[in-house]
């Protein structure tokens, strides 16, 4: 058997480059994108977290504001602080880095944030919007794998997909994007009754539940492409994701998805096809592992929207009704011919 490593930091230096470009085109005209970061408390991965988005920031010619704060920070606080960022000419983009203090609600702070600079998608008028076929931000993790899909062109129309995950961050989405591709979707859940008989079925498996080897060997058929979003710690204490890596490994099915693995650096993906031709001396696998896309390259990506819809057009976004109602591409792209900018590429909006 042998297996073909495909390292999602090409991809994501890929689209740096891309983001980096565009970003000047941008600054040439006098506006630069700008990604502001908002960190609440001191944990320290998530502190990791929010350095590497800034540098990436500086890294390819965009504005970074990051307001750290004590976990004493008040809810009313926070949300006055999301205001003025909101109503910032120089933001294009918002992050509020979760999890958040106990005290403070998570959905409140989430929907405080304007849809329009909500580039973690996670607002519910974006939520809505993936749901109508009609997405302006998808949520990152989900968005990362469908660039590794498309990035290595494996088929997803008329695939059966099982996602292992219900999540608003993950999995849903992750079942929409899919959805969208015309792949026919399964979400398994805590609840489902018999995983395995949904995953032989499956070419392709998503797994984002959180739980250690929820996903074994026997449960994949040949040819099958998993993706393993799951963040968990083996008995040693390392880092691991869903599947069972060591059973894949011994069957030839070799995956690797947790070692060396920090939440810092996002490595939330890996996605592993083995090919169709049957038996297991003659299963070729592939795996991969987007390391930086969806935490770092993705926010830089809505960032430049954002400001290729409304931060160029240099307009207050709550006068302007073909930028509040920017959820339709027509609405998106009278807002931007306006100014003379070409709409950004569909796969990016």
């Amino acid at each position: 058997m042998t297996a073909t490593l495909i390292d999602g930091l090409a991809l994501s230096k890929k689209l740096r480059a891309d983001v980096a470009t565009r970003a000047a085109a941008l600054a040439a005209r006098g506006h630069q994108p700008g990604l502001a970061v908002v960190l609440v408390g001191d944990n320290p991965a998530s502190e990791v977290y929010v350095r590497n988005k800034i540098k990436a920031c500086e890294d390819n010619g965009l504005h970074s504001s990051y307001d750290r704060y004590p976990d004493t920070l008040s809810e009313a606080d926070l949300l006055k602080r999301i205001d003025e960022l909101n109503n910032d000419p120089k933001i294009h983009g918002i992050l509020v880095q979760l999890p958040l203090p106990k005290h403070i609600d998570s959905h409140k702070v989430i929907e405080a944030i304007a849809p329009e600079k909500d580039v973690d998608g996670f607002h519910v008028a974006n939520a809505g919007a993936l749901m109508t076929g009609q997405p302006l931000f998808r949520p990152c993790t989900p968005y990362g794998v469908m660039k590794m899909f498309e990035e290595y062109k494996i088929p997803l129309e008329g695939a059966n997909a099982v996602v292992i995950g219900r999540s608003n961050i993950v999995g849903k989405p992750m079942a929409l994007l899919l959805l969208e591709k015309g792949a026919t979707v399964t979400i398994c859940h805590s609840k489902t009754r018999d995983l395995a008989k949904h995953t032989l079925d499956a070419d392709i498996v998503v797994a984002a539940v959180g739980k250690r080897n929820v996903l074994t060997a026997d449960m994949i058929k040949p040819g099958a492409t998993v993706i393993d979003v799951g963040m968990n710690r083996d008995d040693n204490g390392k880092l691991c994701g869903d599947v069972d890596f060591a059973g894949l490994k011994d069957r030839g099915r070799l995956h690797h998805t947790g070692a060396g693995r920090r939440r810092s650096d996002d490595h939330h993906h890996a996605a592993r096809q083995h090919d169709r031709s049957g038996g297991a001396r003659g299963r070729r696998v592939r795996s991969l592992s987007a390391r930086c896309w969806p935490a770092v390259c993705r926010p830089l990506h809505q960032a430049s929207h954002c400001a290729a819809q409304h931060g160029a057009a240099c307009v207050d976004i709550k006068k302007a009704p073909e930028i509040r109602g920017f959820f339709t591409p027509d609405a998106r792209a009278r807002a931007v011919s306006r100014v003379g900018i070409s709409p950004p590429r569909a796969d990016f909006c």
